[in-house]
């Protein structure tokens, strides 16, 4: 899409939107607050969309606002039927942004981040109100701790080797939480030192088995009697 092309659309969407708020001012629509925002915010949507998707190399930042406005029409136009679930398709909308942008360029990896960060948010405020604040957060650190463990497999030996330790310590933290609303933690922490206790002590035999055994010395041969002098 070249620069007339988006020049062209932006103004065929201001004149839509402008003959929209003409309409409504004279009494002609009435009650179309709604479907006046979803068509302006859709229009929006579809014009970063169209840069990002003619563009992807060097406009790559255009599908992040062109996913917003996407996700705020879905919002708008149809927040009462998606209910509970309303906050958590604008998450995912901003999530499939930045995972649009990693699909389509491997070298901005950094774009995994945001997305696995804005997906876990987005799973964790679908899930129903019954379960309770460990379970969700057990929830919300596991998929952190899997956004950086996608990180540190896919890129860890060139750019994001660091990512392993975020990765580890979020999901030791959401294994935790996750178990103490279960009443299990107590019994985690026994079997863990149990555990850890048992392999100290394989460890420990392996590496004295290994070790080789001292071979004792030979024992020193008695010395030669000395020689008598030959007769004269």
């Amino acid at each position: 899409m070249n620069r007339t092309t988006r020049y062209l659309v932006g103004a065929a969407v201001l004149i839509v939107v402008g003959v929209l708020l003409l309409l409504q001012n004279l009494g002609v629509i009435v009650g179309a607050e709604n479907v006046f925002w979803t068509l302006g915010f859709f229009a929006g949507a579809v014009i970063f969309l169209s840069i990002f998707i003619f563009n992807r190399a060097s406009q790559w930042w255009a599908v992040i606002p062109g996913m917003v406005l996407l996700g705020l029409g879905i919002l708008v136009g149809f927040g009462n039927q998606l209910g509970q679930f309303s906050g958590a398709v604008f998450l995912i909308a901003l999530a499939l942004s930045f995972w649009l942008i990693f699909l389509t360029n491997r070298a901005l990896w950094w774009a995994v981040i945001p997305a696995g960060v804005l997906t876990s948010v987005a799973v964790v405020s679908a899930l129903p109100e019954s379960l309770g604040g460990f379970e969700t957060g057990g929830i919300l650190f596991i998929g952190l701790a899997a956004t950086f463990g996608l990180v540190a497999l896919l890129f860890g030996r060139e750019h994001a080797r660091w990512a392993i330790w975020p990765a580890l310590i979020l999901f030791i933290v959401g294994l935790a939480t996750f178990l103490s609303s279960a009443n299990l933690l107590s019994w985690v922490w026994a079997v863990g030192l149990i555990l850890v206790g048992l392999y100290l002590v394989i460890r420990a035999l392996l590496i004295s088995a290994r070790q080789p055994r001292a071979v004792p010395p030979a024992p020193a041969e008695p010395p030669s009697p000395p020689r008598e002098p030959p007769a004269q």
